[in-house]
Parts: structure tokens; sequence; C-alpha cells
């Protein structure tokens, strides 16, 4: 009998026994590039938080840095100002898991004290030499994203001779790093990082072959919602990408992904719903 996946967060566990769940994407930034500025201001960001979590999020994932292709970086200072007093806020009203997105140790320390159950970093905990020590002490849940290059420069020419295969070894070397790091396998998540360091067809490559990276017993993470490819495969670079991005979410489920990272998360778990239902 194959064992039952759990993701182990610390205070609670994730089981992945239900098919996909849903992380709700809530941008605490003026730039991001589906929704920079809707949640910029704390009470907004807490309303939408709290519609996530009635919406059917299973984690609400927070950040207050763009990682937009060509973004800015902003200050510790600043990243800090922004996520706190929301995650503060959070911490008293939702049951929903809150994640913070970054890659700065600082902020990923205070975020934890402030509620934080998971740390999501785009850089595989490579960006801040602190960061390993932060997951270890706070004996919480993470996140390993692969990413070709910066936000700044991710996009100028992403090349890969196997973009599954590559991935999939990165991501293989940066779980037996974090092992070796003393971080258990159970709080580790992986994600293969779509539209980081990669054109629209290495994203269409990795949503196609997303089932290859269940191989390595942990959870699998795919945040594709509103990204270029989606528009790129439409034809229409301007047209509303929220059908379209159910269309991959459904696809990603279909490979067995466990966690799908998205800004509509009433639609998407809709459409898991009846995705389980239809599927049997």
């Amino acid at each position: 009998m194959v064992s039952e996946l759990v993701w182990d967060i610390g205070r609670r566990k994730i089981r992945m026994s239900d098919g996909p769940m849903v992380m709700g994407i809530l941008n605490v930034t003026p730039d991001s590039f589906s929704d920079g500025g809707r949640h910029f201001q704390t009470s907004n960001a807490i309303s939408a938080a709290l519609k996530m979590e009635d919406d059917g999020a299973a984690i609400i994932d927070i950040g207050g840095e763009s990682t937009r292709p060509y973004s800015a970086p902003v200050s510790e200072e600043e990243e800090l100002r922004r996520v706190i007093p929301v995650i503060e806020a959070l911490t008293k009203r939702v049951d929903t898991p809150l994640s913070i997105d970054t890659s700065k140790a600082r902020v990923a320390e205070e975020a934890v004290a402030a509620g934080a159950e998971i740390i999501n970093d785009v850089t595989g905990l490579q960006g801040d030499p602190r960061m390993p020590s932060v997951v270890t002490q706070n004996q919480i849940g993470v996140c390993v994203m692969h990413m070709q290059g910066t936000p700044q420069t991710m996009q100028d020419n992403p090349t890969y001779h196997d973009v599954v295969e590559e991935i999939k070894q990165y991501l293989t070397a940066r779980l037996d790093a974090c092992l070796g790091l003393g971080i258990p396998k159970e709080r580790i998540c992986l994600d293969p990082g779509i539209g980081f360091g990669k054109t629209h067809e290495h994203n269409l490559e990795l949503v196609r072959n997303a089932d290859q990276f269940l191989a390595a017993g942990t959870p699998i993470l795919v945040g594709h919602s509103r990204k270029g490819f989606i528009g790129h495969l439409l034809g229409d670079k301007e047209a509303d990408r929220t059908a379209a991005t159910l269309a991959v979410s459904l696809a990603l489920a279909a490979r067995g992904v466990h966690i799908l990272r998205v800004h509509d998360v009433r639609e998407t778990v809709d459409a898991l719903k009846i995705y389980r239902c239809c599927m049997g």
C-alpha cells in the first residue's frame, strides 16, 4: 500500500490525498504582473485573503516583492512594511495556513514570527545564506523553486538542452542539499518554476510533463496563473486569461500536481470539484 503524501508545515500537516489543492496568490505590491496594486493597501489585502479562505483556498501565499520579469527589487524594510501587518492581522482571523513568498531571510524570519507557516522561496534557498537556518530553526514548511537567472535577467535568453530533465536534476540536487542542511523531506515542497527563466515553449513542455516531477516524493507546486505563455497560446497578449488558466489547472491536475498557485481561487476550486466528480 502506497503511503499518503503529507506536507508537514510545523503546526499542522497538509494531506495530498484528495487531488490538487489551491494556493491563493496575495501580492501586496504595486507592480506584480497581473494584479499589481490591487492589494497594496493592507485593508485590501486582508479583505482579499478573507475572501480566498471563503472561496476554498488551502494556503494563502503572501508576497511583498514582485518577481515578474525585469521587476525592480525592494529593500528588506519596504518588504517587511508591506507584508507583516497583513500576516499579523490574518493570523488572528483565518485558519488557512499562510505562506510568505520571499527570498530574504529576515523577511521570512519576521513573517514566521507573525504567524506564517511556510516559506516560498523563488531562489530555491540560495538567494540568502541564512534562509536554510530560518527553515530549520522554526521547523516550518518550505517550497523550493527553480529559476534560471534572477527576475532581472531570467527572460533575456533562457536556454536548455532538455528543460524537463534539467529542472528535474536541479530540484533533485536542491532536495538533497536541503536534506544535508537538516531540513526533513516531509517539510519540503518543490516547484519547477513556470515563467522563471523559461520560454513559452519551455513552460508548455513543463505542463505537459509535470508528472515527471512526482518521482521526487515531495508535494509538487506549480504557479502558472495568468502567465505570459497562456497569452501566447491564446494568440492575444491582452486577452483575459482566467478561463485559459483554468484549462492549464485541469491539465496539471490530470498529471498529478498537488498544489496549484493561482489568482482566481473560487473559479479554480469549482473547476477542480467538477473535475473530481467527472474523473470518479
